[in-house]
C-alpha cells in the first residue's frame, strides 16, 4: 500500500507541475503584487528545485497538509472533507442497489442456465457494463426527471429528500450490478458442479439450503472481491454522476476545480480519492482472509 501511495504522489506532483502556469500568482488572483508573488512562492516552496518541492510536498501530505485553493483560500483538506458524505452515501446507495439486484439475479440466472431468464439477465448486464455511466445518467435523468418528473433532476437530500439520491444511485450502481450478477452467475454454475453439492442434494436437503449454503457461500470469494473493488470505485468513480445531477460530493469538487483551474484543490482531491481506494482494497484483502481461512496472508 505505501509503494502505491508514493507513486501516486509522484505522479500527482508531477502532474500539477506539468499544468502551465504560476500556482502562486493563480492563488493571488489577476493582479497580484511582484513581491506578494515572491513572498508566497518561497512559502510553499515553488522557488526551490523540483525535488526539493517533492519531498517538501510528502511531509506536508503527510500530516494532512494539501495546500490552499486558489478560488477561495479554504484549506484542500478541510473542503474535501466536508464533502466526504455526499460521496460516501452515494457509494453506500449505490453499492446497496447493485447487491440488492445484482446477487440474486446472478443466483437465478445460474440456476436457471440456458433459459430464458438466464439470457434475458444476461442480455441486461451486457448492456449496464456496457453503456457508459454519463450516458446512462443524461439518459435516466431526462426520462424519469425531465418526461416523467417521478424524480429531481439535482439536488441534495437536505433539499429535495430521499426522492433526489435514486436516480444518481441506480446510474452509478448500473455497471457494479451488472458485474456482480455475471460473476456470480459463473461462480454459483462452477461451484454447483462439485462433489459436496451433489452430495448435499443426494441427502435430500432442501434445494433452497442446498444454494445458499453450500454453493452460493463457497461462491462468493470471487464475488466479495469484485465487491470491495466495485466499493473502492464507486467511493472515488462518481464524478460524471455528481456532476450530471449536481451531486455535492467529491466529484463535484473535482470538475468543479477543473474548470477554474484550481490546481491545489485538483491535486488534493486526486489524493484522497487514491488513499480512500487503497484503503478500502486493503480492507477487502483482510476481509478475503476472514472469509476463506484457506488464504494465506
Amino acid at each position: 500500500m505505501i509503494p502505491v501511495l508514493i507513486g501516486v504522489t509522484l505522479l500527482t506532483f508531477l502532474l500539477f507541475h506539468a499544468i502551465p502556469g504560476d500556482p502562486a500568482r493563480m492563488m493571488l488572483g489577476m493582479r497580484p503584487n511582484v513581491t506578494t508573488i515572491e513572498m508566497l512562492r518561497e512559502q510553499w516552496g515553488y522557488d526551490k528545485p523540483l525535488v526539493v518541492q517533492y519531498w517538501m510536498f510528502l511531509k506536508r501530505a503527510a500530516v494532512g497538509d494539501l495546500g490552499r485553493s486558489t478560488n477561495d483560500n479554504r484549506v484542500v483538506l478541510e473542503t474535501i472533507l466536508e464533502r466526504a458524505p455526499a460521496t460516501a452515501l452515494l457509494a453506500v446507495t449505490s453499492m446497496l442497489f447493485a447487491v440488492a439486484i445484482g446477487l440474486p439475479a446472478g443466483i437465478l440466472a445460474a440456476v436457471r442456465r440456458n433459459t430464458w431468464l438466464d439470457f434475458s439477465s444476461m442480455l441486461a448486464t451486457l448492456a449496464g457494463i456496457s453503456i457508459p455511466i454519463f450516458f446512462l445518467a443524461i439518459l435516466l435523468a431526462w426520462i424519469f426527471a425531465y418526461e416523467l418528473r417521478w424524480f429531481p433532476v439535482t439536488g441534495y437530500i437536505d433539499q429535495r429528500g430521499w426522492m433526489a439520491l435514486v436516480l444518481p444511485s441506480v446510474a452509478l450502481g448500473t455497471r457494479p450490478m451488472a458485474i456482480l450478477a455475471r460473476l456470480t452467475r459463473s461462480s454459483m454454475l462452477e461451484v454447483m458442479r462439485q462433489d459436496y453439492v451433489l452430495t448435499a442434494r443426494a441427502k435430500g436437503q432442501n434445494e433452497a439450503v442446498v444454494l445458499l449454503k453450500h454453493a452460493f457461500r463457497n461462491a462468493f470469494n470471487p464475488v466479495f472481491t469484485a465487491l470491495s473493488g466495485s466499493l473502492a470505485a464507486l467511493l472515488v468513480g462518481s464524478f460524471f454522476v455528481e456532476f450530471i445531477f449536481v451531486w455535492p460530493g467529491i466529484g463535484l469538487l473535482a470538475i468543479q476545480a477543473i474548470q477554474t483551474r484550481d490546481l491545489p484543490m485538483i491535486q488534493g482531491t486526486v489524493l484522497f480519492a487514491a488513499f480512500i481506494f487503497v484503503i478500502v482494497n486493503l480492507l477487502a484483502d483482510i476481509g478475503y482472509r476472514i472469509l476463506d481461512p484457506r488464504v494465506k496472508l
